[in-house]
């Protein structure tokens, strides 16, 4: 089982947009609602980029923008994360049936280190953060990287993922793909499950999305 942890597992976008609103505040402008959703499930250094774009502020540093970001994320996630719908019983399902398991986020590693206080560093055997990859999301290497660190081939592997960005890098990388849309709505797309949410999904639910893989339609 292979987990995105952003808007996936737990409501942790609004928290990105409050800081990034600060910043984009501290910048002296102020961020679009077009830029915000672009850097949904993006990595910290396209994030930036975006960001730049949208102040119109190519030769903004971007170390020190980072740095705040992430000092600022890393208080909020602190206060601690509220779960997605389902997301905390079909991790714990998932567990108690012995399934190798991942987490697979385009989060850099100190931020899903105070994110894991609320996840439960037990019920991950292994974690791949967006700055451990030299080619981060919509491109393949998180997951396969994941997939290889369990042990396990990418194609009996399960990809659950929120955003545009996630369900290319899963669906690249020869994961079946079961996305539950969160900030951005996601369109119907081949080898591509959606759902609702994650409630009365199981692993029973799970192992029948790869044995039927390509099979199913989209289910709201």
């Amino acid at each position: 089982m292979l987990f995105d942890m952003d808007g996936t597992l737990v409501d942790s976008e609004k928290v990105w947009e409050i800081a990034l609103h600060e910043l984009a505040a501290n910048a002296g402008g102020t961020l679009s609602p077009a830029a915000r959703q672009a850097m949904i499930g993006s990595s910290m250094a396209n994030s930036m980029q975006i960001l730049r774009d949208d102040l119109g502020q190519p030769d903004r540093p971007e170390a020190p923008d980072v740095e705040w970001l992430t000092d600022r994320v890393f208080e909020l996630f602190g206060a601690g994360l509220v779960w997605r719908p389902g997301a905390l019983e079909l991790l714990h399902a998932v567990r108690f049936a012995g399934l190798p398991t991942a987490l697979v986020t385009s989060t850099g590693r100190k931020l899903v280190e105070v994110a894991l206080d609320t996840l439960g560093r037990e019920n991950f055997d292994v974690v791949v953060c967006g700055d451990e990859v030299s080619m981060p999301k919509p491109d393949p290497e998180p997951y396969r990287t994941a997939a290889a660190l369990l042990g396990v081939a990418i194609e009996d592997c399960v990809a659950i993922e929120d955003s545009p960005t996630g369900v290319s890098s899963a669906l690249a990388s020869g994961a079946a793909v079961l996305a539950v849309p969160a900030e951005l709505e996601l369109p119907p797309t081949d080898g591509v499950h959606l759902r609702t949410s994650l409630v009365g999904v199981d692993p029973a639910y799970l192992a029948d999305l790869l044995v039927h893989r390509g099979l199913l339609q989209p289910e709201r």
